[in-house]
């Protein structure tokens, strides 16, 4: 929606301040400051139903109850009275259909069998408002939020994708057992040499140049830059935990191939489309140079 600049909006106030505020959106032209009203009602209104339905969630289909509450706002004038209440109906709106539906989302992700509910959250809402600490304060609110929220949402991904954990669990307790593979340091990430280098370990903060594949227990690759002609640089301590266990470990030149369980790499955290929270991930590391001069 086009906007007038600061200036021009002082610039203009003379000339709205004579504009017909009549109460039914009907034109009554007749001069030209007239018709200069009339046509900065129009140009502002450019946009206004896409802006409604994208920004605002409004069934654009109900737009003369749009244009009613419009009226009812604008003629309210600077009534302090209605200017709170249209304020609370559209924080109102707000909460109903942005901040419960947003919560929701990242309890519950898409399990619409559970949800917040709307009664509590809007008496809490109100009482924060009011000062009102009859069943919590402010503080006590505000840390039994952080705790509880983390609490519910881990179960709800543990109910979600405890089977991704177990499935890594097994998975890791066969290839222990592979020949040829070994363990970094009690870590739980394993290893299988492809090609051993002899150059220099990188420390965590050194400067690495790799080239790998990232893959799934299923074989599903999630990403890589194998086949590309330059290789990615970065520090080894800006990984996953079990990337910077490997990279820390094994000689510039050398090729490994690494089992990391879900706890040395994004635990309960989703990480893009592919790596579901608990995912046990496969990567070739093939590592090019470190801190290369």
């Amino acid at each position: 929606m086009k906007k007038i600049s600061y200036f021009a909006a002082v610039a203009l106030a003379a000339v709205m301040a004579s504009c017909n505020t009549n109460s039914t959106p009907t034109a009554n032209i007749k001069s030209d400051v007239d018709s200069l009203c009339y046509s900065i009602g129009i140009s502002q209104s450019e946009g206004l139903k896409d802006y409604l339905a994208m920004r605002m969630g409004v069934d654009t289909t109900y737009m003369n109850e749009f244009i009613q509450g419009l009226n009812d706002g604008a003629n309210a004038g600077d009534d302090k009275k209605k200017q709170a209440y249209y304020a609370g109906l559209q924080i109102g709106q707000q909460v109903a259909t942005q901040m419960i539906p947003g919560l929701n989302h990242q309890l519950f992700g898409e399990d619409s069998t559970k949800y917040i509910g709307q009664n509590n959250f809007m008496a809490g809402f109100v009482a924060g408002i009011n000062n009102d600490t009859t069943i919590m304060t402010s503080e006590f609110a505000i840390e039994f939020t952080e705790k509880k929220f983390e609490e519910i949402k881990k179960a709800q991904i543990d109910e979600q994708y405890g089977s991704n954990k177990k499935a890594g669990e097994e998975f890791m307790a066969e290839i222990a057992k592979k020949e040829g593979v070994k363990q970094i340091e009690n870590s739980g990430v394993y290893y299988e040499v492809i090609t051993e280098g002899k150059g220099k370990i990188a420390t965590d903060t050194s400067l690495v140049e790799v080239k790998y594949e990232g893959t799934l227990i299923d074989g599903t690759v999630f990403d890589g830059n194998m086949t590309s002609k330059d290789p990615i640089t970065f520090r080894a301590n800006q990984v996953i935990p079990g990337w910077t266990m490997a990279l820390t470990h094994m000689p510039a030149g050398s090729k490994w191939k690494v089992y990391i369980p879900q706890d040395m790499a994004y635990g309960e955290r989703e990480a893009g489309d592919k790596i579901k929270p608990y995912s046990t991930l496969i990567f070739v590391i093939d590592l090019i140079s470190v801190d290369k001069k």
